[in-house]
Parts: structure tokens; sequence; C-alpha cells
């Protein structure tokens, strides 16, 4: 009994140990790579130095979580409330535009970049990770498919405003979406979003016949 007690003892401490050594070393690869970012880059045109600092939610979305872990899960969920808290519903009550402006916004892919000026207009890339129009031959998958979008969802007041949010702030959905928070970061105007919600959502729009 005795000799199992000093077992557990030893084994006890030899993952504590172990844990410091890697929380340790996890603190110095940190560090390294937080250097390596700041000598790394250089801001240029719009592409200021501020683009390297990460938000809380990247922060979290950049280190590797356990799936399984219920503090991470917990930490995801915070992240999901506070990105749905920030997200703002359109000033002029209007959830729908023109959809032949959303198709343009969900064809380019231009703006924010070193060599773009203050000015120029941004692009949602949207066809970079979905496909929209049938009609376009070149198109990513990494997101799902959001042909006939409304005419297989319905174009309730539930669905338009779902949409709204997941194109405003897709991490108040998934912590760690892929997408782009096109309203939190003001990648598009609202004016913008709003067309690219008349091509997702609008009846005549040729997403949806």
């Amino acid at each position: 009994m005795i000799m199992k007690t000093h077992f557990n003892k030893c084994l006890a401490l030899c993952l504590f140990l172990t844990m410091s050594s890697f929380a340790h070393s996890q603190a110095n690869l940190d560090a390294q790579f937080e250097k390596i970012l700041s000598t790394g880059f250089r801001a240029q045109g719009i592409a200021g130095m501020d683009r390297i600092k990460q938000d809380p939610t990247q922060q979290f979305c950049s280190k590797p979580q356990l799936s399984n872990s219920k503090a991470a899960l917990a930490q995801a969920a915070e992240i999901e409330k506070r990105n749905m808290a920030s997200i703002t519903q359109p000033t002029d009550g209007q959830y729908l535009g023109n959809w032949q402006q959303g198709e343009l916004v969900a064809q380019s892919g231009r703006g924010l970049t070193w060599s773009d000026s203050a000015n120029a207009v941004n692009g949602g890339g949207c066809y970079n990770c979905h496909e929209i129009n049938r009609k376009e031959i070149s198109y990513g998958n990494i997101g799902p498919s959001l042909w006939n979008y409304g005419k297989l969802r319905g174009y309730s007041d539930e669905v338009i405003r779902y949409t709204w949010n997941r194109i405003n702030n897709s991490k108040a959905y998934n912590a760690c979406s892929n997408m782009p928070r096109f309203g939190h970061f003001k990648i598009l105007t609202q004016q913008q979003m709003q067309d690219v919600m008349a091509l997702l959502l609008d009846p005549l729009s040729p997403v949806n016949q």
C-alpha cells in the first residue's frame, strides 16, 4: 500500500513536471512566433502592421484545441456569444438590396491589399468558397453550395436574419469559422451586404430559379 502511494506521488510529480516543461516550451515557441511576425512583415500602402495583431477570437482559433475539452468548448461558446452581440442589423431596416449588384460583389475578390487604394471598393470573393449561381463554372467548395438558397430555405424573417448575421459575422455561429467577418471588420459596406443578401434571398434572383 505504501509502495502504491509512493508510486502515485511519483507519477503525479512526473506529470506535473512534463506539463510544466510543455507549457514553458509553448511559451518559448509563442514568443519566437511573435518575433517572426513582427520582423517578417512591414507596413506598405493600406496594409499596416495592425493586421498581424489578433483579437481574442483569432488567438483562440490559432491554437490547437482539444475538441473534447470542456474548457475549450466553453471558451468557444463564449466567443460565439461575444461575436453575436457585436452584430448590428441594417440601419435602414432593409435586408435585401439589388441582386445584380450582389452578383458583382460575390464575383469580386479585389480590395484590402497593399497595392489597393484606400478608396478602392472591396469585393466579397464569395465564389472562392461557394457555388452560388450554377451558370458560374468556377467556384470553391470550402463552404456549402448556396444554389437555390432562398428557394430551399424559404424567405421567413428567421432565415433572413440568420443569413444577415452569417454574412456580418460568421463566428457568431462557429467560433473558428473560415468565413471572413464581412461586417465586423467592415470588409463590405452595409449596402454591399444587402446586395449579397438579395442575391441569395430575392425570389427573382437567378440563384432561386
